[in-house]
């Protein structure tokens, strides 16, 4: 048997049940994994709320985590009982126990530990992709990152720093605007007293930005647009304030024949080789310490409604993950909600 948490109606935090159920042996081509740790992130919510319906209800929300391989169905070579793996974009990770996709697992390196990983791949593939796919970033990039404090925002902007890019970061307190600054962030601009358009055409001499990522949404909609360059890249990647209200085409013309994309993960790493080259990339530039991975709030596993409730208050920063050792399993019964 195994604890997981479960979503029976969207809504709130409130939602997250935690409860007991048995956990079937792997069938062909899939693995049985324990984990370690698991990756809380913004999505999990979107998820929680039915902003991204699931197939059916109810359901185990979580994208993220790592472990140890249990068992293995039949046909699966990719990975064996023993190694310890990860795996990033596949819905269900909360709960000590699952059955998952053996290709879309990867073997972790030696130099990371399962905590590192469940804290990095969800974002840490986002900002290969977003980095290395979406807009090819280098020396001559100027960059606009809203949420440079963020789980994606400190790895994006470690990333971006090391591939010589100038950053404008965003945050929304003087605690935020000093971490992202201490992670590779040329220049910060704290929202919470400045018009980020305003400071971007000041910091490039009005002449804006190459790229903006914007994990935000509706928020820091429109005005991502004002600060790119004539033909620039918008690239809204996330809705962690809601997600972007519907526009007409013809604004990104009239703001300079700008171009626009709305990326998701899942279309990266869509293949077994394309995913093992993305996370090859990722632990390579953790492993030479190009990128630090700080996980910044832990927390039980049957306490995913705080967490939840602290991530959309915008109280955490860098990384959360759930740790084995901190599940809580209630004593008595078989389920019990978090509020």
């Amino acid at each position: 048997m195994s604890f997981s948490m479960r979503v029976h109606s969207y809504g709130g935090p409130e939602v997250l049940t935690w409860e007991q159920a048995p956990v079937p042996q792997p069938g062909p081509g899939q693995a049985k994994i324990a984990h370690q740790a698991i990756g809380l992130n913004f999505i999990d919510t979107y998820h929680r709320s039915g902003l991204y319906k699931q197939p059916e209800l109810p359901f185990v929300p979580g994208s993220e985590g790592a472990g140890t391989v249990l068992a293995v169905g039949e046909g699966v070579t990719d990975v064996a009982v023993g190694d310890r793996v990860a795996y990033a974009g596949v819905i269900g990770a909360y709960c000590e126990e699952r059955v998952i996709a053996a290709d879309r697992l990867v073997k972790l390196p030696d130099a990371i530990d399962t905590t590192t990983a469940a804290a990095m791949m969800l974002q840490g593939l986002t900002v290969h992709y977003l980095l290395r796919k979406t807009h090819i970033v280098g020396p001559e990039t100027v960059m606009l990152l809203h949420a440079a404090a963020g789980g994606v925002g400190l790895i994006a902007s470690q990333w971006a720093a090391a591939l010589g890019a100038t950053i404008i970061g965003t945050a929304g307190s003087d605690e935020k605007a000093d971490l992202a600054k201490a992670h590779g962030v040329t220049h910060v601009v704290n929202y919470a007293r400045e018009n980020f358009v305003d400071r971007v055409r000041e910091i490039t001499g009005g002449a804006g930005c190459d790229v903006v990522y914007d994990g935000v949404g509706k928020d820091t909609f429109p005005a991502s647009l004002d600060c790119l360059k004539p033909r620039g890249l918008w690239v809204s990647f996330g809705n962690a304030s809601g997600p972007v209200p519907p526009f007409e085409p013809a604004i990104l013309a009239t703001k300079g024949s700008l171009f626009m994309t709305r990326p998701i993960l899942g279309h990266y790493i869509a293949t077994r080789p394309e995913l093992l080259a993305a996370a090859e990339e990722l632990f390579d530039v953790v492993r030479r310490g190009k990128v630090r991975i700080s996980v910044n709030q832990t927390y039980s596993l049957a306490n995913a409604a705080q967490a939840h409730r602290d991530l959309e208050a915008r109280k955490t920063t860098g990384s959360s993950v759930f740790l084995a050792d901190q599940i809580i399993r209630p004593l008595g019964t078989m389920a019990r909600r978090e509020g």
